[in-house]
């Protein structure tokens, strides 16, 4: 089971670590380049889950006619996200309960954010993402191929405890559909932090 304090705390003390570590690989690269490019005019975008603000705010924050919002609930993170990204506007928060109006974003964006959530608490995250949408709106998703749980105590060797749980691949396209969302595009990429990653990337579209 996944302890969102661990999760928290793991990533405000070992925030410059992971930056440093983590790499944006091609695919993943022509993943968001993909989804950036299937929005309308002027987006309004949430990173949900935007650590420290590379790639998506980073990305978003290069072109000036999109605006960029993160959220994520470590301090530390966001701290980064402001540095890397001064053009975002940054919130502290849960994604269980994204501190959103309904209907105010054109789409979110959740990479390596999700499986940070207790398995039981992913299908409201995507509940969340469907009400902040508007309709018509886009998802994209970053999601293990199969389901796993873990933790690791000295993760990137740092000393620092993470906690992982992996949805699957399978359970987050069923999840996707059962909250609103027709599944437009689906990705394979590999070694965002680790070489033998393997990651699928899930877009899907608001029905309603």
């Amino acid at each position: 089971m996944v302890d969102k304090d661990v999760v928290r705390r793991g990533y405000d003390e070992l925030a410059e670590t992971y930056a440093a570590e983590r790499s944006e690989e091609d695919r993943e690269r022509a993943a968001l380049e993909a989804f950036f490019e299937s929005l309308p005019a002027s987006p309004t975008v949430l990173d949900a889950g935007c650590g420290q603000g590379t790639p998506v705010l980073q990305r978003g924050s290069e072109d000036g006619a999109v605006a960029a919002v993160g959220i994520d609930f470590s301090r530390e993170q966001l701290e980064l996200a402001a540095a890397n990204a001064p053009m975002a506007s940054l919130v502290q928060g849960d994604l269980t309960d994204l501190p959103f109006h309904d209907g105010v974003f054109d789409a979110v964006i959740a990479l390596h954010s999700l499986i940070h959530v207790p398995l039981d608490d992913h299908r409201t995250v995507l509940e969340e993402c469907a009400r902040v949408l508007r309709p018509g709106g886009r998802v994209l998703v970053s999601e293990g191929l199969e389901e796993w749980r873990g933790e690791n105590p000295d993760w990137l060797e740092t000393g620092v405890e993470m906690q992982w749980h992996v949805a699957g691949a399978a359970t987050t396209r069923t999840q996707l559909r059962e909250t609103g969302f027709e599944i437009v595009d689906e990705r394979g990429v590999s070694g965002t932090l680790c070489e033998d990653e393997r990651w699928v990337y899930v877009a899907g579209r608001l029905e309603n």
